[in-house]
């Protein structure tokens, strides 16, 4: 028997409380973090804080006057990795709706009658939209096999 992606577990510890994926987060992914981190090494490796303090006094290049909040920026592009999935204690150790599932003992905010007018939910929304409200709609009508196995909305207007 071939098995699907739905039934192996790890898949579904992929599955956070809130209805997104955690596999498809750029902070699990590590991706962002790593290349911010490459590319704060490679300025530090050509003193290009020197270069950008030269051009920054040339009016054409006056952008390079910020190079330092750039670097900091850069600096906390780094942090932004997440290791474990939500399931597994990764994301906000405060999280409110990680904290409701797990009082009212629940897999996740697709069990509750109340998601859809949830406010905890809503912090969620500057940078997913209404994805995850998609998503937790399609869990509780098709189930979470079914969701991994499926389409995932990540950020939806």
């Amino acid at each position: 028997m071939v098995e699907t992606d739905s039934q192996n577990p790890e898949k579904q510890k992929m599955v956070a409380y809130c209805g997104l994926y955690c596999a498809d987060c750029f902070m699990h992914k590590g991706t962002v973090a790593d290349l911010a981190r490459d590319l704060r090494k490679e300025l530090r490796s050509v003193r290009f804080e020197k270069t950008a303090e030269t051009l920054g006094e040339l009016s054409f290049f006056s952008f390079f006057k910020n190079y330092p909040q750039c670097y900091e920026v850069l600096g906390g592009m780094v942090k932004l990795r997440c290791k474990n999935a939500c399931r597994d204690g990764g994301g906000n150790p405060n999280c409110k709706i990680r904290r409701c599932c797990l009082k009212k003992e629940l897999e996740g905010c697709w069990e509750c009658d109340e998601f859809e007018t949830c406010s905890k939910l809503d912090i969620l929304k500057g940078n997913h939209g209404i994805a995850h409200i998609k998503n937790l709609k399609n869990i509780r009508k098709n189930g979470i096999n079914e969701f991994i196995d499926g389409k995932k909305h990540w950020y939806v207007k």
